[in-house]
Protein backbone atom coordinates (compact mmCIF):
# COMPACT_ATOMS: atom_id res chain seq x y z
CA UNK A 1 0.00 0.00 0.00
CA UNK A 2 1.38 3.68 -0.76
CA UNK A 3 1.31 5.49 2.41
CA UNK A 4 0.05 3.82 5.20
CA UNK A 5 0.47 6.42 7.16
CA UNK A 6 -2.60 8.41 5.92
CA UNK A 7 -4.41 6.34 6.73
CA UNK A 8 -7.34 6.73 9.42
CA UNK A 9 -6.91 4.52 12.85
CA UNK A 10 -10.32 3.16 11.86
CA UNK A 11 -9.14 1.70 9.01
CA UNK A 12 -6.45 0.42 10.19
CA UNK A 13 -8.28 -0.90 13.29
CA UNK A 14 -10.70 -2.66 10.38
CA UNK A 15 -8.24 -4.40 8.52
CA UNK A 16 -6.29 -5.11 11.98
CA UNK A 17 -9.28 -7.05 13.03
CA UNK A 18 -9.22 -9.43 10.31
CA UNK A 19 -5.39 -9.65 10.79
CA UNK A 20 -5.38 -10.52 14.40
CA UNK A 21 -8.47 -12.86 14.02
CA UNK A 22 -6.86 -14.72 11.21
CA UNK A 23 -3.97 -15.14 13.60
CA UNK A 24 -6.07 -16.49 16.38
CA UNK A 25 -7.71 -18.99 14.14
CA UNK A 26 -4.04 -19.99 12.91
CA UNK A 27 -2.79 -20.73 15.47
CA UNK A 28 -5.91 -22.47 17.03
CA UNK A 29 -6.29 -25.25 13.93
CA UNK A 30 -2.89 -26.35 15.48
CA UNK A 31 -5.23 -27.77 18.72
CA UNK A 32 -7.41 -29.53 16.32
CA UNK A 33 -10.77 -29.67 17.62
CA UNK A 34 -14.26 -29.50 16.55
CA UNK A 35 -14.95 -26.16 14.69
CA UNK A 36 -17.43 -25.43 16.98
CA UNK A 37 -14.96 -25.57 19.86
CA UNK A 38 -12.26 -23.59 17.67
CA UNK A 39 -14.92 -21.28 17.85
CA UNK A 40 -15.43 -20.48 21.10
CA UNK A 41 -12.47 -20.54 22.03
CA UNK A 42 -10.84 -17.66 19.04
CA UNK A 43 -14.37 -15.41 20.19
CA UNK A 44 -12.52 -15.89 23.73
CA UNK A 45 -8.96 -14.53 22.54
CA UNK A 46 -10.64 -12.14 20.28
CA UNK A 47 -12.60 -10.03 22.58
CA UNK A 48 -11.69 -6.74 23.92
CA UNK A 49 -10.68 -7.47 27.28
CA UNK A 50 -8.25 -10.84 25.69
CA UNK A 51 -6.71 -8.00 23.63
CA UNK A 52 -6.01 -5.60 25.81
CA UNK A 53 -4.49 -7.92 27.80
CA UNK A 54 -2.65 -8.93 24.59
CA UNK A 55 -1.37 -5.16 24.47
CA UNK A 56 -0.19 -5.68 27.60
CA UNK A 57 2.06 -8.83 26.82
CA UNK A 58 3.70 -6.72 24.25
CA UNK A 59 3.60 -3.10 24.95
CA UNK A 60 7.40 -2.91 26.52
CA UNK A 61 8.50 -4.18 23.12
CA UNK A 62 7.27 -1.79 20.89
CA UNK A 63 9.32 0.98 18.94
CA UNK A 64 8.14 4.48 19.46
CA UNK A 65 6.54 4.27 15.63
CA UNK A 66 4.73 1.07 16.77
CA UNK A 67 2.98 3.06 20.02
CA UNK A 68 2.35 6.03 18.09
CA UNK A 69 -0.06 3.69 15.90
CA UNK A 70 -1.21 2.20 18.55
CA UNK A 71 -2.07 5.11 20.59
CA UNK A 72 -3.85 6.56 17.18
CA UNK A 73 -5.85 3.54 17.23
CA UNK A 74 -6.29 3.52 21.24
CA UNK A 75 -7.45 7.30 21.15
CA UNK A 76 -10.01 6.91 18.25
CA UNK A 77 -13.48 8.47 19.04
CA UNK A 78 -15.88 5.54 19.09
CA UNK A 79 -18.75 6.19 20.08
CA UNK A 80 -19.72 2.55 21.34
CA UNK A 81 -18.18 -0.31 23.26
CA UNK A 82 -19.38 -3.89 23.41
CA UNK A 83 -21.42 -4.76 26.69
CA UNK A 84 -18.58 -7.54 27.74
CA UNK A 85 -15.84 -4.96 27.65
CA UNK A 86 -15.30 -1.36 29.23
CA UNK A 87 -14.79 1.58 27.49
CA UNK A 88 -10.33 0.97 28.31
CA UNK A 89 -10.49 -2.14 27.14
CA UNK A 90 -12.30 -1.59 24.13
CA UNK A 91 -9.75 1.78 23.18
CA UNK A 92 -7.08 -0.70 23.61
CA UNK A 93 -8.28 -3.34 21.75
CA UNK A 94 -8.75 -0.89 19.20
CA UNK A 95 -5.59 0.35 19.42
CA UNK A 96 -3.61 -3.15 19.32
CA UNK A 97 -6.17 -3.77 16.00
CA UNK A 98 -4.49 -0.61 14.10
CA UNK A 99 -1.31 -1.61 15.03
CA UNK A 100 -1.88 -5.23 13.49
CA UNK A 101 -3.30 -3.60 10.24
CA UNK A 102 -0.70 -0.74 10.30
CA UNK A 103 1.91 -3.78 10.16
CA UNK A 104 0.24 -6.04 7.87
CA UNK A 105 -0.22 -2.62 5.75
CA UNK A 106 2.91 -1.69 5.70
CA UNK A 107 4.08 -5.05 4.71
CA UNK A 108 5.71 -5.97 7.99
CA UNK A 109 4.02 -9.30 8.74
CA UNK A 110 7.95 -10.60 10.64
CA UNK A 111 7.29 -7.99 13.19
CA UNK A 112 3.15 -8.40 13.27
CA UNK A 113 4.78 -12.34 13.09
CA UNK A 114 7.05 -11.80 16.35
CA UNK A 115 4.88 -9.28 18.25
CA UNK A 116 1.60 -12.02 17.57
CA UNK A 117 4.28 -14.59 19.15
CA UNK A 118 4.85 -13.15 22.26
CA UNK A 119 1.20 -12.37 22.72
CA UNK A 120 0.17 -16.38 21.78
CA UNK A 121 3.05 -17.48 24.55
CA UNK A 122 2.20 -15.52 27.10
CA UNK A 123 -1.87 -15.49 26.44
CA UNK A 124 -0.96 -19.71 26.80
CA UNK A 125 0.92 -20.17 30.26
CA UNK A 126 -1.83 -21.94 30.88
CA UNK A 127 -3.84 -23.61 27.94
CA UNK A 128 -6.08 -21.34 25.64
CA UNK A 129 -9.48 -22.84 27.50
CA UNK A 130 -8.59 -21.46 31.07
Amino acid sequence: MENVNLLSPSVLAFVGDAVYGLYVRTKLAEVNRPSGELHKLSVKLVSAPAQAKAYGLIEGKLSEKEISIFKRGRNFHTSSAPKSATKGEYHTATGLESLFGYLYLEGDTARADELFNIIWIGMNETSPED
